[in-house]
């Protein structure tokens, strides 16, 4: 039931962020369609990849993309290209793609959507691991995204997931969230962290940076209780660098999703990247066949939500895991 009602309120908070910018419209021109194609299973398709930074959960959604066209009988040829963290090299590969004879692309994480969504007019894209894609104006809403772009969201149950601070740590009162300041999908999970940190009686402390370098030190910067690690791709591509310090201060590292957990945060409410990927390689399935268009497909998110643990990592940050909360955890979503 928590799971449930945490994604009604972050289908709220999504509404409520189309509300705010429907005035001011999108990047994506409701009279722009892309041209779709009639490609059926077993014929050859070009897809363009890019991915603004390679860490296991961009990765997954990228491999669960592939498998699902691989499963629907595609022979794809993929392009693959990653703006290692560049907004100017993923701007540069939208440019290049923009002019290429695609089929469809497929943008992983917001930063190279709106790269592709800005330069990419009549190819299909589909994004993926996007998190408010209203906000990020890739589409004019979730429901009819109006352009030659739509996708899946990677919207997390902040609540939930920051609920587990105080199961863990019941005496914390401050939460740290090391953030990238130019990651719209960041500031968006920071804003729905306070509103959920004050139903909880928490606060939320921030620290910006503008490269993965800075996350350690930024992370070092706060006087905090216990980390909250949001999916913002410079600070999960340096993420073992804030794990130090949370195993320093001996504080918990909460994650928000499952591959941060195994790489060393105590524990997480999360999805699974690649089953994202998967639900994004059978969207494109879809418009590869001409079944749908991009224009009038909403986006799409995951309800299946797990709890994921790592043992390890709550004994390096001193930290004891509640025995009702080991029982919750999936056996084979509990890292050693």
């Amino acid at each position: 039931m928590k799971l449930l009602k945490s994604l009604r309120l972050a289908a709220g908070v999504l509404a409520t962020a189309l509300l705010a910018t429907a005035c001011g419209g999108g990047s994506s021109d409701g009279e722009t369609s892309a041209t779709t194609g009639s490609a059926a299973a077993g014929e050859a398709v070009s897809i363009g990849i890019t991915q603004i930074v390679s860490h296991p959960s961009l990765d997954a959604a990228r491999d669960g993309f592939k498998q699902a066209l691989a499963d629907a009988g595609y022979d794809a040829t993929y392009d693959e290209q990653n703006a290692q963290g560049d907004p100017s090299t993923a701007a540069s590969i939208a440019g290049t793609f923009a002019s290429a004879d695609l089929d469809l692309i497929l943008a992983i994480a917001t930063p190279t959507a709106q790269s592709v969504v800005q330069a990419v007019t009549d190819t299909p894209i589909l994004f993926t691991a996007v998190t408010d894609p209203v906000s990020a104006d890739l589409v004019e809403s979730l429901e009819a995204p109006g352009g030659n772009a739509t996708g899946t969201s990677d919207a997390n149950p902040v609540m939930e997931q920051l609920e587990l601070v105080t199961r863990l740590a019941p005496d914390a009162t401050r939460v740290g969230i090391v953030y990238s300041s130019g990651e719209v999908n960041s500031q968006v999970q920071v804003e729905w962290a306070k509103e959920a940190a004050a139903d909880l009686g928490l606060e939320i402390v921030e620290a910006a940076v503008s490269t993965s370098a800075e996350v350690q030190q930024a992370a070092e910067s706060l006087d905090v209780d216990a980390f909250y690690v949001v999916t913002d791709n410079a600070v999960v591509s340096a993420l073992e660098s804030l794990i130090q310090v949370a195993e320093t201060k001996k504080i918990p590292a909460i994650a928000a999703e499952g591959d941060s957990v195994a790489r060393g945060t105590i524990a997480t409410y999360g999805i699974s990247y690649y089953e994202l990927g998967y639900q994004t390689g059978e969207m494109a399935v879809k418009i590869l066949k001409g079944e749908a268009e991009p224009a009038t497909m909403p986006v799409e998110t995951q309800s299946e939500l797990q709890l994921y643990l790592n043992l390890g990592a709550a004994e390096r940050m001193g930290v004891t895991i509640p025995e009702d909360l080991l029982a919750e955890a999936d056996p084979a979503n509990i890292t050693e």
